[in-house]
């Protein structure tokens, strides 16, 4: 599905990098870190690069070779920053969403926490004095 939704976003791509200056990291592979932040609820970007400099599945999924440097944070955090004020990011999470419905993979069933049990999780006894 995420191949799909960046084929259909690739003329979008274009307007967003400039012909000169420095390189920048390639939009795919900087919404695929996205999709794995989000998956694996990786709630830092500096987090998220550490666990690329190690994790197979990880380097695999973004399209980095087991010898390639990951990128630096500033360049990461600036490139994001740009596919958020271009809107791609939206579009991308949207079109997945779209595929998904396709496919039958989403369900309007909704589920339910019983509140014992986040109390229980959530007690005294769960934290260090």
């Amino acid at each position: 599905m995420a191949n799909c939704a960046l084929k259909k976003l690739s003329k979008d791509f274009g307007k967003m990098y400039s012909s000169t200056g420095w390189s920048s990291i390639p939009p795919g592979k900087l919404i695929r870190s996205l999709l794995l932040q989000v998956l694996y609820s990786i709630h830092s970007e500096r987090l998220f690069l550490e666990q690329l400099d190690y994790n197979l599945l990880f380097r695999w999924f973004v399209g980095l070779g087991m010898d390639e440097d990951v990128w630096d944070l500033t360049t990461f955090s600036k490139s994001c920053e740009r596919l958020f004020k271009a809107a791609i990011v939206p579009k991308f999470f949207s079109r997945i969403r779209e595929e998904a419905q396709e496919y039958g993979l989403l369900s309007d069933e909704h589920f339910t926490l019983d509140k014992m049990w986040i109390e229980a999780l959530a007690s005294q006894k769960s934290f260090p004095r």
